[in-house]
């Protein structure tokens, strides 16, 4: 049985403010949590309902181990359905952008990605097409938002995600920067070269004004039907389906 302090800690890292306070984080579902114990991350603790206690992996020295029940699960699941094991993961130490490391491949690059569901699925995308890097401005959401964490499916354990000013990154980064416009190139007809960052902007006013000056490609997805304007989830996608294919 779990006290009344370890739920009301496990809860308040529901909120960013204790997740930065404490340098921890949660993850749910056993996937996502077989995907971290096999990473680099330093996982802080487990707590599983007993049905769930085979699934998890062998290799859990160090880890400390809490049996729940279901109502206890549902008090510090983050989740409507929790999935019947939780687990709390160290922050790692916050990263710098090493531009030389960045030469020869693509990166995404984020300005003020506000919806979580969004970032994680970005997350996701950029781990299926093999991008190591996400490069995000630091009004970005948290990725360790509990949503975030959710929507990335485990893949926030192979990409880096590193916040910094954009405005001076993209100056002194040097490789092409394509910027996703409504008025560029057509996405299909582009040359990709083989390295570049490829910006994404805010889901409501798109790329910042003061980062457009740095765009050297300007791309566009061009529009077939009457939609508005795409998911930017969807963008990257097709971004970096076009990078991989080109």
């Amino acid at each position: 049985m779990l006290s009344k302090s370890q739920i009301s800690f496990i809860k308040s890292l529901h909120q960013k403010k204790y997740r930065k306070e404490s340098g921890i984080f949660m993850i749910e579902g056993i996937k996502s949590i077989t995907e971290f114990i096999n990473s680099s991350y330093q996982i802080h603790s487990i707590y599983y309902t007993p049905a769930y206690f085979s699934q998890l992996p062998k290799n859990l020295a160090n880890i400390k181990l809490f049996e729940v029940n279901n109502a206890e699960l549902e008090k510090i699941s983050t989740l409507q359905n929790p999935q019947g094991v939780l687990a709390l993961v160290y922050i790692p130490t916050k990263q710098e952008v090493d531009i030389a490391t960045l030469k020869g491949q693509f990166s995404l690059v984020l300005d003020d990605v506000q919806d979580p569901g969004n970032f994680g699925t970005i997350i996701r995308t950029a781990d299926w097409f093999g991008i190591k890097n996400v490069i995000c401005s630091e009004n970005t959401v948290e990725a360790y938002n509990p949503k975030t964490v959710q929507s990335t499916m485990g893949s926030l354990c192979r990409v880096n995600v590193i916040y910094t000013p954009l405005d001076s990154f993209l100056a002194n980064a040097k490789l092409p920067v394509f910027g996703a416009l409504l008025n560029g190139q057509n996405i299909y007809q582009t040359n990709w070269g083989n390295e570049g960052l490829i910006l994404l902007g805010n889901e409501g006013h798109g790329i910042g004004q003061a980062l457009l000056n740095k765009i050297t490609i300007p791309v566009t997805i061009p529009r077939i039907g009457e939609a508005e304007s795409l998911n930017v989830a969807v963008s990257a996608a097709i971004f970096c389906s076009e990078i991989k294919r080109g």
